[in-house]
């Protein structure tokens, strides 16, 4: 019963953890993103808000590379510092913009993920992640150079 009331953690579970957020977080904006996606390419026309001013295609695009493309890197764990970023200017313009005269249950879907966002800014992707086996490959390479140079 006390391990449950611990405040310090195993870093392995915390990189289990980072993982699992990181492919649901991702999965789950895929929902809202594909069918963005799905609507750019459709033969009719293109209805998509406006929110800041700089017309309805670009707004749209922009909503695609968030939700779809940095979300697929969010799952990958490929550049997730500067993939959430997008994401997390979307959920903003999301929350304080499109939804901002709406209830709070409106905006409550955009301020969760805004906030797993932020946890994964702070912390990374973890060592599950292609950053980490692009950063360990990149270590192995310079050690190999400067094994060949002395």
């Amino acid at each position: 019963m006390l391990k449950l009331l611990r405040t310090s953690y195993l870093p392995q579970h915390l990189n289990i953890v980072l993982l699992i957020t990181r492919i649901a977080v991702g999965s789950f904006m895929l929902t809202h993103g594909i069918p963005k996606l799905m609507k750019f390419f459709s033969t009719g026309d293109i209805t998509f808000g406006d929110p800041l001013g700089v017309g309805t295609i670009p707004s749209l695009m922009m909503a695609i590379f968030a939700e779809v493309l940095c979300s697929i890197f969010v799952i990958l764990g490929l550049g997730t510092r500067i993939a959430v970023i997008p994401l997390i200017i979307t959920m903003l313009v999301a929350v304080l913009l499109v939804h901002a005269n709406d209830p709070f249950g409106k905006k409550e879907l955009g301020l969760m993920y805004l906030t797993i966002y932020m946890f994964l800014i702070v912390l990374g992707s973890g060592k599950y992640s292609l950053d980490e086996w692009l950063l360990r490959r990149q270590r192995r390479d310079d050690a190999e150079i400067l094994e060949k140079t002395s």
